[in-house]
C-alpha cells in the first residue's frame, strides 16, 4: 500500500554499492527492521554525519560514551517527526 509519509523512493539497481547513494540522497535515515543491508546504510549514514532514526532495527553498541548512536521511534509517524527535528536542529 500506499503511505502517506513517503515523498519518493529511491532504487539503484546497484546492490550493495547503491547503500551510499540511498544514504547521500537524504538529510536523514530512517531504518525499519533490516538486515545487513540496512545495517550498512545505517553505518554509512552515521560516517556521513547524518541523523538516524530506527523501528525494531540494528541495536548498535560500542564500549564509548556513545552507546547507541540511533534515535528510537515506536512508529512510522514517530521516525518522521523525529527526523525532521534533527534535520532542523542540525549538526
Amino acid at each position: 500500500g500506499s503511505s502517506s509519509y513517503l515523498q519518493g523512493s529511491r532504487t539503484t539497481g546497484l546492490g550493495p554499492p547503491g547503500n551510499t547513494l540511498v544514504v547521500l540522497a537524504g538529510d536523514a535515515v530512517i531504518a525499519v527492521g533490516g538486515e545487513f543491508g540496512t545495517l550498512s546504510e545505517i553505518g554509512l549514514a552515521l560516517k556521513f554525519g547524518k541523523p538516524v532514526v530506527g523501528i525494531e532495527t540494528w541495536l548498535l553498541d560500542k564500549e564509548t560514551p556513545v552507546a547507541d548512536p540511533i534515535i528510537r521511534a515506536k512508529d512510522a509517524a514517530e521516525a518522521v517527526e523525529k527526523a525532521l527535528a534533527l534535520i532542523r536542529k542540525g549538526p
